[in-house]
């Protein structure tokens, strides 16, 4: 029986290591393309193990060092400004929805699940940001549409708030004398980070990989983020591709710059931090999945 459990158990090992390998290989391949050289990507096509290594794609990416950092920073801003606005305000919305004694309970829930389901429509909601706020051309453009608040971001921390706090806690805190207020700053929020942490990693990924807000509210360049300012790049490139073979003068350029490996190294650009910064939301991000999953 003994040796039983151990093959199991060695088993189970054996196969996640097989399965964390397989899914880090994309990874690995995407980085190891992009520090290939470009004429032996052509020749030898993608290659875990490039027969030359070469930094021509980040050093084409970077030529411009300021476009770049300017981009980072105005991404970095946004997203944290955003994911912090956006918990502040789905943490004060779920809270008050958890609560039995709340007023309209119900409904005001089926109205937030409505605008899941049915929304005004692209020209309306542009136009709303645009005519009415005024947020052309400004961060708030890359903060406030459609990312601040998230329908399904909020019922999933109601049920959070719900399951995973017992009613007797909020009761005791009541009849020792504490307010509402209190309660929710002193109480809610600290057993609250694992689903705080979970959202909050779930809003930073919307606004890091954002680039379609850019492209519709943002005419400056020098406020461009760094995902529509690869998106730019990278369109430029195929521009350039498409030319080649009608310019002499297009192809001529496109034969001196890399083409394959600008594209992994795009990529290694826009997710690099964010592979970084994942591992220390791991624990909060599992905890709070499992806990606000159960049934609200």
């Amino acid at each position: 029986m003994v040796i039983k459990n151990k093959i199991g158990q060695w088993g189970i090992h054996i196969f996640f290591w097989l399965f964390t390998i397989g899914s880090l290989l994309p990874f690995v391949l995407i980085f190891m393309v992009s520090i290939s050289d470009e004429t032996s990507i052509e020749l030898n096509g993608y290659s875990l193990f490039p027969s030359k290594i070469s930094f021509a794609a980040y050093q084409f990416l970077f030529f411009d060092f300021t476009e770049i950092a300017r981009a980072y920073g105005v991404t970095i801003l946004c997203t944290i400004l955003g994911t912090l606005l956006s918990l502040f305000i789905t943490t004060l919305l779920a809270y008050p929805l958890s609560r039995m004694e709340l007023p309209f309970r119900r409904s005001l829930s089926f109205f937030i699940f409505f605008t899941m389901v049915f929304s005004g429509g692209m020209v309306p909601w542009y136009m709303t940001f645009v005519t009415l706020f005024a947020m052309k051309n400004t961060l708030l453009a890359m903060i406030i549409p459609g990312m601040l608040l998230s329908a399904f971001n909020v019922l999933l921390m109601r049920s959070f708030f719900s399951n995973s706090i017992p009613e007797s806690v909020i009761e005791s805190a009541t009849m020792d004398g504490a307010s509402e207020f209190h309660i929710f700053y002193k109480i809610i929020v600290p057993l609250s980070l694992p689903i705080m942490a979970t959202i909050g990693l779930f809003t930073t990924l919307a606004y890091w990989n954002d680039w379609y807000n850019c492209m519709l509210f943002i005419d400056k360049p020098t406020l461009y983020n760094i995902q529509y300012l690869m998106t730019k790049t990278l369109t430029n490139i195929q521009y350039l591709i498409m030319k080649s073979n009608t310019s002499a003068q297009a192809g001529e350029l496109l034969a001196k710059m890399p083409r394959e490996t600008v594209r992994m190294a795009l990529a290694i650009i826009g997710i690099g931090p964010l592979l970084l910064a994942y591992p220390f939301f791991q624990k909060y991000y599992i905890s709070g999945i499992t806990s606000g999953a159960v049934k609200g």
